[in-house]
């Protein structure tokens, strides 16, 4: 039967007394291991989250957070679609496109490309590509003009400014009484935007929807639509009640969909990281194993002394499962503690140590994101702080049943 002598005796050998304390001094490490493995578990975590985040946000900033377009891969009558689909309650805008491979040329330099046609009246409503513009507005996109906006890395590609003429090279082609001819045209950069994303600043270029549909011989037609939503992360379900809607006419994918393999690639290195870090919690919890078994080393005669005052050997094994339990739990509150008051601060410290010693971590000409970011999730911290817990309980087992078997009689013999 539990009685609150086991917990008096196993937090009376918590503290230090007389000759014990090297002892005291390993529990106190053994605390401070766990404190400091959860902190930066939950730092590192943190700052993990805040990148995806980050990364989440300019991707999602040019693409959409779903599409609608049809089985062959355009719309013929998508005015009454973009109707139908603002009638969802949690869709907030609604923008048709035209999508298709091509190539870009000027002078020497040729690069693939990504051609993306856009109506500027309503793509603010589905992207933010106006906050990426480094040069130039996306005003200056007008049906007839051939203007086009390049992605950074593009335009660099191709040495192209604003105001360069730059050809584009269309993969469909014209029939002629002298034979096959590629379609292309000759369009005027009017801006240029950065994304700091490979996807976009290097592949990426935007015109305008009337252009595009020209160019690639569509006619009235368009690749689809893109939608964007209240909520993002309820994207999947929206996506099936549309496509419900649509009487599975047409094929709505949202944006886990289309970048998938990304987002999973993020989640794999989040949980390696995760189990990697825990290790530094294991070590600490076999600090807690090495200092109850020197405890039950020192403590033999004092184990006799209770057995043969009555002490049940499961009474002596939650003496030390106290103990040890004891020092998990601070460790794991203090590691709670700091990890969460430096996940909170991460944006603070970070500049405040770069500007003592006089260096950048993430130097803006070499990293997509200079600032590193924080996401604390407290799901994140409960889970941490719960392994942690539980590894400090299972590592008193042990030497709480070697105490358990103490013999008296073999303990007392040379006392």
């Amino acid at each position: 039967m539990f009685r609150p002598l086991e917990v008096y005796v196993g937090l009376r050998y918590t503290r230090a007394k007389r000759r014990n304390h090297f002892i005291s001094f390993i529990s106190l490490t053994s605390m401070l291991g766990i404190a400091l493995g959860v902190t930066a578990l939950v730092t590192v975590l943190s700052v993990m989250n805040g990148f995806e985040r980050e990364l989440r946000e300019r991707i999602l900033g040019m693409a959409s957070h779903a599409t609608i377009s049809g089985t062959d891969g355009s719309l013929v009558r998508w005015s009454g679609l973009i109707d139908q689909a603002r009638a969802h309650p949690d869709v907030v805008g609604v923008a048709p496109y035209v999508q298709a491979e091509a190539m870009l040329n000027r002078g020497g330099a040729v690069r693939g490309a990504l051609v993306r046609g856009v109506l500027p009246e309503t793509e603010p409503e589905v992207s933010e590509i106006d906050r990426f513009m480094e040069e130039g507005s996306m005003d200056s996109l007008h049906p007839g003009e051939f203007n086009v906006l390049l992605g950074i890395g593009l335009a660099r590609a191709l040495g192209a400014r604003v105001g360069t003429k730059v050809t584009l090279i269309a993969p469909t082609a014209t029939v002629t009484p002298a034979g096959v001819l590629p379609r292309l045209r000759r369009f005027t950069v009017t801006g240029i935007f950065k994304v700091d994303h490979g996807q976009f600043d290097s592949a990426l270029a935007v015109t305008h929807v009337a252009d595009a549909a020209r160019l690639f011989q569509l006619g009235e037609r368009v690749s689809g639509l893109r939608i964007k939503l209240n909520d993002m992360f309820d994207a999947p379900r929206i996506s099936k009640e549309l496509a419900a809607s649509f009487g599975g006419r047409y094929w709505v994918r949202d944006w886990t969909q289309h970048n998938a393999n990304f987002f999973r690639a993020l989640k794999t290195e989040k949980t390696v990281m995760f189990v990697i870090l825990t290790l530094i919690v294991a070590v600490a919890a076999f600090n807690i194993v090495s200092t109850l078994v020197m405890v039950v080393t020192d403590k033999e005669s004092d184990i006799a002394i209770l057995r043969t005052l009555g002490a049940s050997p499961a009474s002596v094994m939650v003496i030390f499962i106290v103990q040890g339990t004891l020092i998990g739990l601070i460790g794991t509150l203090l590691g709670m503690l700091g990890g969460v008051t430096l996940a909170s601060n991460v944006e603070t410290v970070v500049p405040a140590i770069e500007s003592v010693f006089g260096m950048k971590f993430l130097p803006p000409d070499i990293y997509y994101i200079s600032e590193v970011p924080s996401d604390m999730r407290w799901p994140d911290v409960f889970l941490i702080s719960g392994v942690a817990f539980i590894m400090s309980m299972l590592a008193t087992v042990y030497p709480a049943w070697r105490a358990s078997r103490t013999q008296p009689a073999e303990a007392l013999r040379y006392e």
